[in-house]
């Protein structure tokens, strides 16, 4: 009885973080780029720094008609969202937070679990673009499947680096054996796999497959109202995994000052920062042309990415 309340408990606690920190990020996303380009509208709804633009927005999707256009495959064009959002879902279930089994379920091969399900998500969006039966949507779709094969090596290859060198790939275990001369060794491979997560997520300034100027909103056209707010509501959580993600496998996740008895916060407070580096590049880059974007990828990611292992396994040798 009480293992079952147990993992009751930490799936509700799971539940809440899913619900509530991505509209955090969502929030922290309208004021930051309000402060950085000077925009007035995201700091006037509800008066004080503009707190209530969220509950503003989605108001404004609730109200929204909900469409389905007359020739597309309504069951697929119906369940896109919810397989975009869902995988980010599990995969917040096997990040640990903090020491001791802050964790909402441990599971041995965790690192795979994590990359196999968030390959999932992806196919939201080629589902969405397939059964919209609109050219623009299926050119954003098919944005979409050649940027996931492109960066989705590099991640595989900068996680598999990080699980040679704990010798494990259990997330809690890759941070237990987390050391402080680990950062400068994994840096570069840190930085391949947060920029292909960003890719993978499509956000600026890799987002090609929803650019506006030219293919409308690329696999999100046809959508209104809470579906589209859901695909939203998908890449801020994904955002939110991502940051988890290179935090527990580059960034010592829980280890700090204290992490005894505030591991948790640390690990909350790495991901923020990181989550602020998602927004200030938005800002700050333009997009990418869709040859660049696969340059980048295919010449410089992926051999950094290649020769991040070949360190990892001399390094591993001379420790031995």
């Amino acid at each position: 009885m009480n293992d079952t309340l147990d993992v009751l408990l930490r799936l509700v606690a799971v539940l809440v973080v899913f619900l509530v920190f991505p509209l955090l990020v969502g929030q922290a996303e309208h004021k930051v780029m309000a402060h950085m380009q000077g925009r007035l509208g995201p700091m006037y709804a509800g008066g004080f720094h503009g707190w209530a633009q969220l509950v503003a927005d989605g108001v404004k999707f609730a109200q929204k008609e909900d469409l389905v256009p007359a020739d597309a495959d309504r069951r697929v064009f119906q369940l896109a969202p919810a397989v975009a959002l869902l995988p980010y879902l599990l995969v917040l279930i096997v990040i640990p937070v903090g020491p001791n089994g802050f964790v909402g379920e441990t599971v041995d091969a965790g690192l795979i679990f994590v990359l196999a399900v968030m390959g999932v998500g992806v196919l939201g969006s080629l589902m969405a673009g397939w059964a919209s039966a609109n050219k623009f949507s299926l050119l954003g779709g098919l944005r979409t499947a050649a940027q996931l094969m492109a960066y989705e090596l590099p991640m595989l290859l900068t996680a598999a680096s990080v699980a040679m060198a704990a010798g494990t790939l259990s997330l809690p275990g890759i941070v237990e054996s987390y050391h402080w001369w680990w950062t400068p060794w994994q840096l570069l491979g840190g930085v391949v796999f947060f920029t292909a997560g960003l890719a993978e997520l499509q956000r600026p300034p890799f987002d090609m497959p929803v650019a506006d100027s030219e293919i409308i909103f690329g696999a999100y056209t046809e959508y209104t109202g809470l579906r589209f707010a859901l695909f939203l509501l998908a890449e801020y959580a994904g955002i939110v995994v991502l940051c988890g993600l290179t935090t527990v496998l580059f960034l010592g996740g829980w280890h700090g000052p204290w992490a005894g008895s505030v591991g948790w916060l640390w690990t909350l407070l790495k991901a923020a920062a990181l989550a602020f580096v998602v927004i200030w590049l938005r800002v700050s880059y333009p997009r990418l042309r869709e040859d660049q974007l696969q340059k980048l990828a295919w010449t410089v990611l992926i051999p950094i990415s290649l020769a991040q292992i070949a360190l990892t396994g001399v390094v591993k040798v001379v420790i031995s």
